[in-house]
């Protein structure tokens, strides 16, 4: 069993710049792909990015080239480096690892214009 616990959410206005972070306990996350996933208010939560087990990346198109995904194993650690933040953006920022659909409880991220 694993636990995940995001946090780094926030009130930013936009342009600014956050980092989220995902506290992996109770399993090591280094054999297995994680990934970021969001929800806004009235919408499906959907994929942000993604990290594989060897540290390739994806990312959703409305996020590449403004979000960063990245990992430290020693930490047990993903985190989620956002920056040129968007009112759009604004959601519930979910952790998840991709095998056995273990989810975090989410962070907020508000960007106000």
């Amino acid at each position: 069993q694993v636990q995940l616990v995001e946090s780094g959410g926030g009130l930013v206005q936009a342009g600014g710049s956050l980092r989220l972070s995902c506290a992996a306990s109770g399993r090591s996350i280094s054999p297995y792909d994680m990934g970021w996933y969001r929800q806004a208010p009235g919408m499906e939560r959907e994929f942000v990015a993604r990290i594989s087990w060897s540290g390739s990346t994806s990312y959703a198109s409305a996020v590449k080239g403004r979000f960063t995904i990245s990992r430290d194993n020693a930490k047990n650690t993903v985190y989620l480096q956002m920056n040129s933040l968007k009112p759009e953006d604004t959601a519930i920022y979910y952790c998840k690892r991709l095998a056995g659909d273990y989810w975090g409880q989410g962070t907020q991220v508000t960007v106000s214009s």
